[in-house]
């Protein structure tokens, strides 16, 4: 498994951040989304630089979000509402570009064609009460009818006894590309159990 990439999301308190950038996943997810219990509100980020940087937006202006891509040196923008086309073929223009879609039992994979041609890659969520951040796993089995070649980010839920389905879900031959952990690696929002994480980097490289 070990061209799957680990994407550490809801990145909050400085000490942590070092310590589990120390483990050199490929993504670390900053939320600037003042509602969220796991909001950035540092000044800067200090990371290794071959860690992807990515800041979390839920329905925010762009010129904020452009700020924020400046000001953070962010290397994604990950867009978690309902942000549309437009909206995102003008972020794309600025910086590479996640969308997330909350994926519930009715959910039409069609939406994302219009997507493809903005996007860097897709993330799929759990349809819930907020924007992420729930501990909360859909179906995996939806997964089965995604009809793109466009690489995407499973997340919601996540915890390191999902690693065997993760592994079967691999085997479908669909473009998974890696996995995004919050919740389920914390002690409290925002801060993470490095040695969790460390498990699971480990479990993902043999």
């Amino acid at each position: 498994m070990d061209n799957m990439k680990l994407k550490v999301c809801g990145m909050k308190l400085e000490n942590n951040i070092s310590e589990i950038s120390k483990l050199n996943p490929d993504f670390m997810g900053f939320i600037f989304w003042p509602k969220s219990k796991r909001f950035f509100n540092e000044k800067s980020i200090r990371i290794f630089d071959k860690i992807n940087k990515v800041g979390v937006f839920v329905n925010q202006d762009y010129d904020f979000i452009i700020d924020k891509i400046n000001n953070f040196e962010l290397d994604f923008v990950q867009l978690h509402g309902e942000e549309d086309y437009q909206f995102c073929k003008k972020i794309k223009t600025q910086c590479k570009l996640i969308k997330v879609f909350n994926i519930g039992a009715d959910f039409d994979f069609e939406i994302l064609n219009s997507f493809e041609s903005v996007c860097d890659y897709f993330l799929f969520d759990t349809k819930g009460d907020s924007y992420g951040g729930n501990g909360i796993k859909f179906d995996w089995k939806l997964l089965k009818k995604y009809p793109s070649k466009k690489p995407f980010f499973l997340s919601g839920g996540i915890d390191l006894k999902d690693f065997t389905e993760i592994l079967e879900i691999k085997e479908l031959k669909i473009p998974l590309v890696g996995i995004d952990i919050n919740s389920k690696f914390e002690y409290e929002p925002g801060l993470k159990n490095i040695k969790k994480v460390e498990e699971l980097l480990k479990k993902m490289k043999k």
